[in-house]
């Protein structure tokens, strides 16, 4: 059996934990423990080491999903889940630019430590406040589209959602991959 692994990744409350608990078919393990920190002041619960859960796709192909803490102090753990995915999501809750910055920083970090596809989810946008796709590209330092990722809205707590953006990493997974084989074959 092939199985991928991908992790999901952003700032505190951007949805990771919940985008995971709404695809997996086994209960999410999940490391969250009470908020003793300003993350309080956003939720009571918060993940410190890792999310787990999984998606089966037929006999021959599993998906294991890791949720990274969005906490800086738990970065070492970004590192740790990183290594072995094979690609990446990066959530963000449109309505609180002032994490933008905090997002941008995670980003490069994985993009540093891995060449590998991701796509980044927009959660709360229907939230007073929230900002486009657009706003939130150029806040992330993406000038142009030709550059970006796929920038997918998506609801954490709604499984179709979910899956839809998963398709949409899946495809962009598909092109890179078909791409890097062209290549390949030229320098051939």
């Amino acid at each position: 059996m092939e199985i991928m692994n991908l992790v999901v990744t952003g700032t505190v409350g951007a949805g990771k934990t919940t985008f995971i608990r709404s695809v997996s078919e086994i209960e999410v393990v999940d490391t969250d423990r009470r908020a003793t920190d300003e993350v309080a002041d956003l939720k009571q619960n918060t993940t410190v080491a890792m999310d787990f859960g999984t998606l089966q796709f037929g006999e021959e192909m599993a998906l294991h999903i890791y949720g990274t803490p969005g906490q800086i102090r738990f970065d070492f753990m970004w590192e740790i889940l990183i290594e072995r995915a094979h690609a990446y999501i990066l959530l963000i809750a449109a309505h609180r630019p002032s994490e933008f910055h905090h997002a941008r920083r995670i980003m490069n970090f994985m993009n540093r430590q891995a060449q590998i596809p991701m796509i980044i989810g927009i959660t709360h946008s229907d939230c007073e406040g929230a900002w486009t796709k657009e706003d939130i590209a150029l806040a992330l330092g993406y000038q142009n589209n030709t550059q970006q990722p796929p920038i997918v809205l998506v609801a954490a707590n709604d499984g179709e959602s979910v899956a839809m953006s998963l398709i949409a990493l899946v495809e962009h997974y598909m092109q890179i991959t078909a791409a890097a084989a062209v290549a390949v074959a030229v320098e051939s």
